[in-house]
């Protein structure tokens, strides 16, 4: 499926979107002409841009005739991946969990990314909306004819490949964009690896993510910065990225880490029978506080910083 999107010529109301007329402003889908269209010089078409085709997470194809100037972002880590691309200036909005870096915090909050304000996002004019593949606001957006691209990283190549998308679709060159930024995430994941003692490597990690218990398991971008700091995860790659396990799978796993990324704080009161986990007993576990919470469970631009927050963590507590 293919969606084209056209400049915007005017400013749509609010009012006028939310009645369905979006047609009437010049803003929306390329609708096919009854005429031809009139000659363009040779010299004209030979300067036009090309107009810009992503591919999203959802598989639809959009196309833009020029890079987008106004955006919002629904996701903390693609709002972090636009500003890392240098690209922070064109937003108009986030969701409320986006707090990084410090200059969206001043940005108007449009809802989150499962629950957004859509009535706020159309206040914000915006040339396109980014959100997450399972976000339940594409269709109603698109149906307002705001253009929308669902991207949602999940492992290391994803967050690459995510890069890649955003700086086509801002029309930043690789080399000053995308790659530059994968560079340092790498060389700082490397470094972090490299930084670790040998008594630190090898020990079996169990990462919660969020209380209920969310884990993250091997195949998440988690469960890989991990195995590049060589420890273990004990949670199998079978069970997926993010699984929600039972408590007592961890008991029977004994892993020798504990980590806690919950920035809720509510990681603190333990699961029924996690008292006799050797790791509980002897203190080594690592329960980040909501600052370093948002930084390791975001697959974005500060995966470095996350390395170098869970070999910390493994330098002090591995056995």
């Amino acid at each position: 499926m293919t969606l084209s999107f056209m400049p915007r010529r005017a400013v749509l109301p609010a009012v006028a979107l939310l009645l369905g007329v979006a047609g009437a402003s010049g803003w929306g889908p390329v609708r096919a002409q009854a005429s031809p269209p009139p000659t363009v010089p040779a010299a004209a078409q030979a300067t036009a841009p090309a107009p810009i085709a992503i591919t999203d997470a959802r598989g639809r194809r959009v196309v833009f005739q020029k890079p987008p100037q106004r955006i919002v972002s629904l996701l903390p880590s693609l709002t972090e991946s636009v500003c890392e691309l240098q690209q922070c200036g064109r937003l108009v909005g986030v969701d409320r969990y986006s707090n990084w870096p410090d200059a969206v915090r001043r940005l108007p909050q449009v809802g989150g990314g499962i629950d957004p304000h859509i009535e706020a996002i159309v206040a914000q004019r915006p040339d396109v909306v980014l959100l997450a593949a399972s976000s339940r606001a594409s269709d109603r957006l698109e149906a307002l004819s705001i253009p929308v691209v669902a991207l949602e990283p999940k492992t290391h190549a994803d967050v690459r490949a995510v890069l890649g998308t955003l700086g086509t679709l801002l029309g930043v060159p690789p080399e000053q964009g995308a790659e530059r930024v994968w560079r340092v995430i790498d060389a700082g994941v490397q470094a972090a690896a490299q930084s670790l003692p040998p008594r630190a490597r090898g020990a079996r990690v169990y990462f919660e993510v969020s209380r209920g218990p969310y884990a993250a398991g091997t195949v998440s971008f988690i469960g890989e910065t991990l195995a590049r700091l060589g420890a273990r995860n004990v949670v199998p790659p079978a069970l997926g990225p993010f699984p929600r396990l039972n408590p007592e799978f961890v008991v029977r796993a004994a892993p020798d880490v504990l980590m806690v990324g919950n920035s809720s704080m509510q990681a603190l009161v333990p699961y029924p029978g996690w008292e006799s986990l050797r790791a509980v007993r002897e203190q080594r576990v690592c329960v980040f506080a909501p600052g370093e919470a948002d930084v390791v469970v975001r697959p974005g631009p500060r995966m470095a910083d996350a390395a170098r927050i869970m070999a910390r963590c493994l330098a002090d507590k591995a056995p």
